[in-house]
């Protein structure tokens, strides 16, 4: 059962597409889509990518999160310090994105946020309510 909560945000994509397909709500769509973003941003289980001390590999323990790390200290805000001060882009795609699983959850992040934009922006475009 615990693998199925560990996933609940890719059963809410599901949903989202369908929800727009379907001519879903406004409001549904909007709560989807930002339950679909903070998901993959917070919740979805990676690994943590933060650069070790050699500054050549990357920790690859178990984090909750595109942009969170691990429990080790150093490790917990890492990634955010990284899209933050941009040193290296490559540093910044390595870290975030370091396998298809972490990539796929960034994806699907953007996806949700862009959803959320589109449920506001395109009622007021077309003048539905």
């Amino acid at each position: 059962m615990r693998g199925i909560r560990a996933y609940w945000g890719y059963v809410a994509a599901g949903v989202l597409v369908a929800a727009w397909g379907n001519g879903g709500s406004g409001l549904l769509i909007i709560i989807l889509s930002l339950a679909v973003s903070a998901f993959a941003l917070f919740q979805v289980p990676t690994w943590c990518g933060a650069v070790n001390r050699d500054g050549k590999t990357y920790c690859r323990k178990n984090a909750a999160g595109i942009l969170m790390g691990c429990e080790l200290r150093q490790h917990r805000w890492q990634k955010m310090k990284l899209i933050v001060l941009r040193s290296k882009a490559g540093d910044l795609t390595q870290a975030v994105f370091p396998n298809a699983k972490e990539k796929f959850a960034g994806v699907i992040a953007v996806g949700g946020l862009v959803s959320a934009v589109a449920a506001v922006v395109v009622p007021q475009v077309t003048g539905q309510s």
